[in-house]
């Protein structure tokens, strides 16, 4: 009788078990949900309720005054920046600018992780990104709202390297980098699950905020308290257990495509050749 009841304990705490195991996180952005961006992009719904986001405004300082001897080296970065457009690396800029990609169209970052990452090769860390782009993206908006600053290109009078998309621009705060910050954060996470490719993958993150330097889009000062938030918000994803779930099953397929011989179809030659023009500016 004894064992009876034991056997009967065991199997109530396994279904119990089975019910509060976190079910396998989803790869489609039909299952995950979608919205339109301003821009026109479609961002698929993060991880996180906007209650769960860093405080952007109370994280982040004020933006460097006009006059000061910030504004003075976020305006001599501007211009250093702003040089290098029609070159390969601008192409670079403009295709990072980009928010969504194609099924089969590889993301920034399938160079510096060393295999095609896009929904059709890579359905789990093309989504855990797209994912992470849209948390560590919005999470800016609480100083992007208050500060409201004025973006390179519109103080300039000039263009971004996306002027379809500026309408939007024009309306959306410059301070901190949305990029930066979901670029960061993409880094950041990739490189906990492809720890070989470190240094590569930080070094991409980085690379990716500057295009938004190189697009007029944003000032120096705004790239880097993007990165801030974004490392914030990557602390904040690691309490979600979709979001480890995820993270877990993009190190599986990482593995299984290195294992396939997986390679990106991207000129990884050329984008790092490219990459080098920037790699010793700030920030």
């Amino acid at each position: 009788m004894q064992f009876f009841q034991s056997a009967a304990i065991l199997a109530t705490a396994v279904l119990a078990s089975a019910c509060t195991t976190t079910p396998p996180p989803p790869t489609s952005p039909a299952a995950v949900g979608e919205r339109l961006h301003g821009s026109g992009y479609r961002l698929v719904n993060g991880y996180l309720q906007k209650s769960d986001w860093v405080d952007s405004l109370a994280l982040l300082p004020a933006p460097p005054a006009e006059g000061s001897p910030a504004m003075a080296d976020d305006v001599a970065a501007y211009h250093r920046f702003i040089a290098l457009r029609g070159t390969p690396r601008d192409a670079i800029a403009t295709r990072d600018a980009k928010l969504s990609f194609a099924k089969a169209e590889e993301t920034p970052f399938s160079c510096a992780l060393g295999i095609p990452i896009s929904e059709e090769a890579t359905p789990h860390v093309n989504i855990l990104l797209r994912r992470v782009l849209t948390d560590a993206g919005t999470a800016t908006f609480g100083a992007k709202d208050h500060y409201k600053r004025t973006r390179p290109f519109m103080a300039f009078k000039g263009h971004s390297c996306t002027p379809d998309e500026e309408h939007v621009l024009t309306k959306d705060g410059s301070y901190p980098s949305g990029h930066s910050s979901a670029g960061w954060a993409q880094a950041l996470v990739l490189a906990e699950i492809a720890p070989d490719r470190r240094d590569a993958l930080l070094q991409r993150g980085r690379a990716y905020g500057q295009s938004r330097a190189i697009c007029g889009a944003h000032w120096k000062s705004d790239i880097v308290a993007g990165r801030m938030i974004g490392a914030a918000m990557v602390v904040k994803l690691h309490n979600n257990p979709q979001f480890m779930a995820q993270l877990e099953a993009a190190r599986g397929e990482i593995a299984k495509a290195r294992a396939a011989g997986s390679k990106p179809t991207s000129d990884c030659a050329t984008e790092a050749a490219a990459l080098t023009t920037t790699s010793k500016l700030e920030p």
